[in-house]
């Protein structure tokens, strides 16, 4: 069985690993019970038993994953776990009508009166956090649900900036958060400080998927991770790291379950096996890159707000570093492809405007504080001949 960590004030014993309802379910759209197809159904089950056997008591879902709850929701009274905590996140609302119509969905797919844990899910912008927070707000009715014992501890999820999600914890108004955190992307580290600091649960998120597509991992990351593999050594990374408590699997098939046992049964050997994989990567990342570029390439950026195009270029330089340094061409791709398809949970746009609507006069007047302005543009242009040429559909991930 999982070994469990109190989950912040929530005084919840969590398993430290979670399924993640994100990637079992039939359809990214809310398909009506009779579109939903044996096949899908044997293998949510299949699924589910497998978690419910090895202690994945933590099971979480959301609104907005297409019809994963009302699979789930079919399964729940056939499978039974008198440990089960059950997670569902909605996004908040302008309309706080609105967002307890969202929740009551939720339950009716669900086909539960109570849910452990409900997160908002998606405070990704500054409109978000006061959506939920004002008088009468998001977080009022939650409070209200929770009041009548239908919901447990509140939480938020969030794809936001790092100010964001500080400005969140330091309302004091949540019990835990969803985030994002994992080897290749470790610029939430304050806000893992912060949680900790207001006795908060941490839950990782999407640490396989969005911690560089490690599923399908590259070549060059198998070799340089080995004798791990990838899942496996992102895993004992993430937790070993102090105040996070579990994170979360994303199993499409029962089997997705195997690789993250494997690195919950080398826990206790972390300390070890974690830093000559953690030197080999830095080291080739070194000799990709160089240590000058390592040291200073974010230096002087503009936000993409401030950008011509709206081209975010931290996450595109970023998504270099990891091509160049790693191999990391398909994740790369998926994440070129989703700026600016993504709305909110991807913000701002890829390179493809540069040399249309963007000049590289105008890009080179952005970043006249960069020590990097004369190399920027060509690289950029290599990562779109490498990455770019397809659009990404925005995932409400997470």
């Amino acid at each position: 069985m999982l070994p469990t960590r109190r989950f912040g004030r929530t005084e919840l014993a969590m398993p430290v690993l979670s399924l993640g309802g994100m990637r079992f379910q039939q359809s990214w759209s809310d398909l009506p019970a009779d579109q939903i197809n044996a096949e899908s159904q044997a293998n949510l089950r299949a699924t589910l038993e497998r978690a419910v056997a090895e202690g994945f008591h933590h099971v979480e879902t959301a609104r907005h994953y297409g019809s994963s709850e009302r699979q789930l929701g079919w399964l729940l009274p056939e499978l039974p776990d008198p440990q089960r905590i059950l997670q569902t996140k909605v996004p908040p609302h302008r309309d706080p009508a609105a967002f307890e119509a969202e929740l009551r969905c939720s339950f009716e797919r669900l086909g539960v009166q109570r849910v452990d844990l409900l997160a908002i899910h998606g405070l990704n912008r500054l409109e978000h956090l006061e959506q939920t927070l004002r008088p009468g707000g998001c977080l009022e009715v939650a409070r209200r649900w929770q009041a009548e014992g239908r919901v447990g501890a509140v939480g938020f999820s969030t794809h936001g900036a790092l100010p964001l999600i500080l400005e969140a914890i330091a309302s004091g108004c949540f019990d835990y958060v969803n985030l994002h955190w994992y080897f290749i992307r470790q610029d939430n580290s304050p806000a893992l400080e912060a949680a900790h600091a207001q006795d908060m649960g941490v839950f990782v998120i999407s640490p396989t998927d969005k911690g560089g597509h490690l599923h399908t991992p590259s070549p060059q990351l198998l070799e340089l991770c080995a004798p791990l593999h990838p899942i496996v050594f992102n895993d004992l990374f993430c937790l070993s790291a102090p105040g996070i408590h579990t994170i979360s699997v994303g199993a499409a098939r029962p089997e997705d379950l195997d690789l993250h046992l494997e690195a919950v049964r080398l826990l206790p050997e972390a300390a070890a096996l974690l830093p000559p994989i953690m030197a080999r990567l830095e080291a080739a990342r070194l000799e990709a890159l160089g240590d000058d570029w390592l040291s200073s390439w974010q230096q002087g950026l503009p936000a993409w707000q401030d950008t011509p195009g709206g081209i975010n270029l931290p996450t595109l330089l970023w998504l270099h570093n990891l091509v160049e340094a790693w191999g990391l061409e398909g994740y790369a791709r998926a994440r070129y492809g989703l700026l600016g398809a993504g709305s909110h949970w991807f913000p701002g746009a890829n390179a493809d405007a540069l040399d249309q609507s963007v000049t590289e006069q105008q890009l080179r007047e952005a970043l006249a504080a960069s020590p990097w302005c004369e190399q920027i543009p060509p690289l950029l242009r290599r990562l779109r001949e490498r990455v770019g040429g397809s659009s990404g559909q925005r995932l409400m991930a997470d």
